[in-house]
C-alpha cells in the first residue's frame, strides 16, 4: 500500500531545494507526494518553514496552525515541521504547538525519512542525497552551492539560523549540473545565502569565478544566473567570467541595503559609499548591459532624513534594473536588537518605503520602455490563455519581468529559446513578437 504525503514549502528558493531533495527521498522509499497542493491529498503533511523576518515567520506559523486544525478534524493523521523557523525556535514551538508530531531543523530534516520509512524498505533506497525531484518547470532549476553565512550584518538573523558558511565541493556541484542537464535543465539559478564567500572555507580563497567558469563549459548549460552576492570583497574576476562566457547571464543579484556611510557602518556592512559606487561602476564598465538586482532597507535604527534622502538620490542616479525594498524589522538575537533602539516609528518606515518604491516604479517603467524595438533571446516558461510567457537572460523566475508573446497554441514549445523583438512595455511586463 502506497503512502501519500503533502510537502508545503515556505520562503526562499534555498528552502525549495531542500524540499526537492526531501521529495526525492520519499520517492525512493515508495511514497506518492504532492508539493504545495491547493488541497490536501495525503494523510501526512510536512511544512518547510521560513524564519527570516516577522512576516515570513507569521505566515509559516499560520500554515502550521491550519494543518493542525486539519489534523484535529480528521483530514490529516500527522503533521511535521522542518526548516528555518523550527531550527531557531524548536523548543518554543514544541510548547506552543504540541499538535505537531515532530519538529526538525534546517539540517536534520533527513531524519524525517528514517522516521517515516515504511517497514521493509531497504536503507539503500535513498543513499544518493544529491538527487532531487524538480518542482520547477523541467527546463530550469535552482542550484544551491553553499549553506550558511559568515557575515555579521547587524540586522540579519540568517547566521543564527544557518550557522557558518559551508561550501559544497566544486566537483560535487559540477556533477549535479551534469545530472540536471541530462534531465532537461537549461537555465540554472545559482543560489546561496552569500555567493561571493564561496570556497573560502574549503579552498582558503574565493572560488566562485572558477566554479562558474567551469560550469559554463558543460554542454547543455544555456544560462547561468547569479543570486545573493555580497558587495564587500566582491571577487572582481567574476565579471571577466560573465563577459567572456555567453551562457553566464549579464545579471547579478546583490543586496546593497543602503548607501549612506552612517547606515552602512551601523548595519556592519564592511563597505563604504565610495566602495559601493566603485563596485557598481565596475559592473557597468566590465559587463556592458548588465542588469543589477538589489535589495534596500529603510527605517534601520538611527536612519535620519538625510540618510534617507541620500538613499533616494542613489536610486535615482544608479537606475537599478531590478530593485526590492523592505522596512527594518527587529530580529531577536541580532546585533541591532541587542545594541540599538528601534527608534524609527512604523508610520515613518512605511512612508519611506512607499516613496522609495514609487521612485523605483517610475525608473522601471522608463527602463522597460527603452527596450521597445530591441531583440532578445527568450526562454519560454509556460502558456497562459492567448500568451506564451517567457524570460530574457535579464529575468530570473518568479521575481523579475516576463515576456508575453501572443501566438497560436502550438506555435512555441515550453523550455525552448526563441529570438524575439519587444513591441510594447509595461511596468513589469514586456510584449514581444517572434522574429
Amino acid at each position: 500500500m502506497k503512502h501519500t504525503i503533502d510537502v508545503i514549502t515556505m520562503g526562499c528558493s534555498k528552502n525549495l531545494v531542500d524540499s526537492e531533495l526531501l521529495l526525492r527521498q520519499f520517492e525512493a522509499i515508495g511514497y506518492d507526494f504532492y508539493h504545495n497542493p491547493e488541497e490536501l491529498h495525503g494523510d501526512i503533511a510536512i511544512v518547510n518553514t521560513c524564519g527570516f523576518i516577522g512576516d515570513a515567520k507569521e505566515e509559516s506559523i499560520n500554515t502550521i496552525l491550519e494543518l493542525c486544525e486539519q489534523k484535529e478534524s480528521g483530514n490529516l493523521k500527522e503533521v511535521y515541521v522542518m526548516g528555518c523557523l523550527s531550527e531557531r525556535y524548536r523548543e518554543e514551538l514544541k510548547v506552543e504547538i504540541p499538535e505537531v508530531d515532530r519538529f526538525y531543523g534546517k539540517f536534520d530534516w533527513k531524519d524525517i525519512i528514517k522516521d517515516l520509512k515504511p517497514e521493509g524498505v531497504n536503507n539503500t533506497a535513498c543513499q544518493d542525497l544529491n538527487r532531487r525531484v524538480l518542482t520547477t518547470p523541467r527546463h530550469y532549476a535552482y542550484l544551491k552551492i553553499s549553506e550558511g553565512c559568515n557575515r555579521t550584518c547587524a540586522y540579519c538573523a540568517i547566521p543564527l539560523i544557518t550557522g557558518r558558511h559551508k561550501s559544497r565541493p566544486i566537483e560535487e556541484i559540477l556533477s549535479e549540473v551534469e545530472l540536471l542537464v541530462k534531465q532537461g535543465v537549461r537555465d540554472f539559478q545559482v543560489i546561496s545565502q552569500e555567493l561571493t564567500y564561496y570556497g573560502v572555507d574549503l579552498y582558503h580563497e574565493q572560488r566562485l569565478p572558477e566554479l562558474i567558469e567551469r560550469m559554463a563549459q558543460i554542454p547543455g548549460v544555456e544560462w547561468i544566473r547569479l543570486h545573493y552576492a555580497y558587495p564587500a570583497r566582491f571577487p572582481i574576476d567574476l565579471l571577466r567570467v560573465m563577459r567572456e562566457n555567453d551562457n553566464v547571464c549579464n545579471y547579478i543579484d546583490i543586496a546593497l541595503q543602503h548607501i549612506s556611510d552612517n547606515m552602512l557602518s551601523r548595519m556592519r556592512r564592511n563597505i563604504t559609499k565610495k566602495e559601493t559606487l566603485d563596485l557598481i561602476a565596475a559592473f557597468r564598465r566590465e559587463v556592458p548591459g548588465i542588469h543589477i538586482r538589489t535589495t534596500l532597507m529603510v527605517g534601520f535604527p538611527g536612519e535620519t532624513e538625510e540618510d534617507f534622502a541620500e538613499l533616494m538620490e542613489f536610486v535615482r542616479t544608479i537606475r537599478f534594473e531590478r530593485m526590492g525594498a523592505f522596512a527594518y524589522s527587529e530580529e531577536e538575537g541580532t546585533y541591532a536588537a541587542n545594541h540599538y533602539e528601534d527608534d524609527i516609528p512604523e508610520e515613518v518606515k512605511k512612508e519611506r518605503l512607499d516613496k522609495l518604491m514609487h521612485l523605483q516604479e517610475s525608473i522601471s517603467a522608463k527602463l522597460s520602455e527603452e527596450k521597445v524595438g530591441q531583440v532578445y533571446r527568450t526562454l519560454i516558461d509556460r502558456r497562459e490563455g492567448a500568451y506564451f510567457i517567457g524570460r530574457t537572460e535579464h529575468d530570473s523566475p518568479e521575481v523579475d519581468c516576463e515576456v508575453l508573446i501572443k501566438a497560436e497554441p502550438d506555435a512555441l514549445k515550453i523550455g525552448h529559446f526563441y529570438k524575439t523583438r519587444i513591441i510594447q512595455a509595461e511596468e513589469f511586463d514586456l510584449y514581444a513578437e517572434i522574429i
